[in-house]
């Protein structure tokens, strides 16, 4: 699933390529995604002018004229594909066109979990998509006093899993969580009431700095990602523990014979990736 790095790489993309485009048309070849897209999306955006793109979370929103807002998520596969010119025959999966006046919008999502629907953009913080969404963590509301005090109200969940939680900190997904944790030199597994307030500013420290970094890198391509133009990212790279089970990892002079190098243990049905002998 593409995490904040990706949505921001991707919402740029769009915002560079297509700018503040009228829409000309919008054609739903297949609108059984998460959920149905809804059946008079096209009538209440047709004609409307996109005047701003913002992320919230992993979601991209397209600001519209006409007081709208489109809210958009990849899923777990979903790519989007820009290009001037309608081609003559669609690849399989490209569910969505969206045709403005500044080029085109082509969603494909093979797995279908992907989401379009819109909302009036005054209810948007309201609407159900966002109205439990955390801080993002590029917003400076998110200090070390808020994160000490959302860890110690989810005391017994390991801090792994409260990174991934969206309701503390918006946009972090699994891939940065391990990176984030591996950085800071804590163990995944350490439950959160044990995480202290300084451990908390190295946190915020390396939440921003590594999701940065891979927002520079165009975000990781590990399976399904691409870029909007059709480029992989290439942060995925720059990985210090993610996915390297049994190597060793940047920092450590460890005997990986006797270590096993880097760690995979499953934490909330999702693989992480860490260094026993650096993280505690």
């Amino acid at each position: 699933m593409p995490e904040l790095p990706e949505v921001e790489t991707i919402k740029t993309a769009i915002s560079k390529g297509i700018g503040k485009s009228q829409i000309i048309d919008v054609i739903i070849n297949n609108g059984r995604l998460r959920e149905q897209v809804p059946n008079d999306l096209p009538k209440r955006i047709k004609g409307t002018t996109i005047i701003g793109y913002k992320r919230i979370a992993k979601y991209i929103i397209m600001e519209l004229s006409n007081g709208l807002d489109l809210i958009w998520h990849m899923g777990m596969s979903g790519k989007i594909k820009l290009t001037d010119y309608m081609p003559d025959k669609l690849d399989k999966h490209d569910h969505i066109i969206i045709v403005t006046d500044g080029g085109i919008i082509i969603y494909n999502d093979p797995r279908r979990f992907g989401l379009l629907v819109y909302c009036k953009k005054d209810n948007l913080n309201k609407c159900r998509w966002f109205n439990k969404t955390g801080i993002d963590p590029f917003d400076n509301n998110l200090s070390n006093d808020y994160l000490y005090e959302q860890l110690q109200r989810h005391a017994k969940l390991p801090i792994k899993l409260a990174l991934l939680n969206q309701e503390i900190i918006a946009g972090i997904g699994n891939i940065y969580a391990s990176e984030i944790l591996y950085e800071s030199r804590i163990l995944p597994t350490r439950i959160s009431k044990d995480v202290s307030l300084s451990e908390c500013e190295t946190l915020i420290k390396n939440i921003r700095n590594i999701l940065q970094k891979a927002i520079l890198a165009g975000g990781s391509t590990l399976r399904d990602y691409k870029k909007p133009d059709g480029s992989m990212g290439y942060f995925q790279q720059q990985h210090c523990v993610y996915n390297k089970t049994g190597q060793r990892c940047p920092d450590c002079k460890c005997d990986i014979a006797k270590t096993g190098g880097i760690k995979r243990s499953v934490m909330g049905g999702r693989s992480t990736f860490y260094c026993e002998s650096l993280q505690k």
